[in-house]
Formats: C-alpha cells, structure tokens, sequence
C-alpha cells in the first residue's frame, strides 16, 4: 500500500503540473506563435524527449533538490522534488501529441469561429479545444503512463522511503523504484513479490488505455 500511494501521489502531483504546460505549450505552438518562434520551441520540445531518464534524475538530484531543501527544511527527497522531474519528462510526449490533435482540426471551423465575431482566444477555448478533446485526452494518457511507470529518474529524488508519505516534501518509494532497488539481489518469494508488483504496474496501464479507448468509443458514437 505505501508503495501505491507513493506511485499514485507522484504520478498526480506530476500531471498537475505536466498537464497544463504540454497543453499550453502546444496551443501556443499552433495558434499563436510565430513561424520563427515555432523553429525555435518545437526543436527544443524534441530535444526534452530524447534526453535519457537518468539525466533527469541526476538534474533533479543535483539542481532541484538543494532548492526544495532549502523551501521545506528537509532533505530535498520526496514527491515535491519528483513532480518537477516527472512533468519536465512528460511534457514533449503531452505537447507533441496534442499538436498533432490541434492541426487535425480543419482550419475551416476556426474561420467560421471568426466569422460569427469570436476573438482569438473564444476560439481556442470554446471550438477548437473542444474539438481536439479525444486527441488531447490521448496525449495525456500517454503522458500518465510515462509518469507512472519511469524508474530511474523516480529513483533518484523520492529518498527510496517504502513508507506512507506525511507529506509531499517526506520521502518515499514506488512501485517501480523499489523493483529497481530489490531485484538485483532478491528471490524465492521476495522476486515473486516484485513480479506481482510489476504486474500491478501493466494491469494500472492497461486499465488506463482502455478507460481512453471507452471514451473514444462513446464520443464517436
């Protein structure tokens, strides 16, 4: 159970704040910058995908932790420090995939939207996000589940602490972070823990894919 809670509380924590800067950035990426502003932001998007896990990790232990030590007066591990990661992490996945949803949506509803006097932002909000709702919704599945289920990064900032956390700034463990930690040397019943852990991993996931695929299913109909 604490190895859940810790699993669930830095998988929302990092939603929380993923969630609307993947968005953001993808709306202002199709909507509103400019075509020099694009080249420069949609590389730099990219580039944060392909940066390996453990250079985040080693980011958030070296440069973010120090900082949340300081803010909370404790040792900087734990889900505070985890969620800075994590949504760093998760944003290219979120971004890319949205801005795939938004360009999906023909320009003609955009044009009708200004052509019945909606200001540029009415049309964001009220047509085209709603619009690119079932693709936004994908994207932050897809988002869910790398948050959920990354491990070397999440190993490196939560303090590796099995325990129900007091707090977001108290250290604790995940599901993946203690399989990481424990099966290089575990067996008999200790290994066939961890593979039930990791098995409660793959069912969290392919629940979360076919509540979206539920979803879809309905909107479409």
């Amino acid at each position: 159970m604490s190895l859940l809670a810790g699993s669930g509380l830095v998988t929302v924590g990092a939603l929380a704040m993923g969630v609307p800067l993947g968005v953001g950035t993808a709306v202002y990426l199709v909507e509103i910058a400019g075509k020099r502003v694009r080249k420069l932001i949609s590389p730099a998007v990219d580039l944060l995908a392909g940066i390996p896990s453990i250079i985040y990790g080693f980011f958030g232990m070296i440069i973010i932790r120090p900082f949340i030590a300081q803010l909370t007066g404790g040792l900087g591990f734990g889900a505070l420090t985890a969620w800075f990661v994590l949504a760093i992490m998760i944003v290219p996945t979120i971004t890319t995939l949205t801005i795939d949803a938004l360009n999906s949506i023909p320009m003609g509803i955009r044009e009708a939207s200004y052509a019945m006097g909606a200001t540029k932002w009415q049309t964001i909000y009220k047509v085209v996000l709603p619009a690119a709702k079932l693709g936004i919704v994908d994207a932050i599945v897809l988002g869910m589940g790398r948050a959920i289920g990354e491990t070397m990064a999440v190993l490196m900032v939560v303090g590796n602490a099995p325990v129900i956390p007091d707090s977001i700034s108290s250290p604790i463990s995940t599901l993946t972070s203690q399989i990481a930690l424990d099966m290089s040397y575990s067996s008999g019943l200790h290994r066939s823990a961890l593979f039930g852990m990791g098995v409660v991993l793959f069912i969290i996931s392919a629940a979360l894919v076919g509540i979206v695929r539920l979803i879809s299913k309905k909107k479409r109909g």
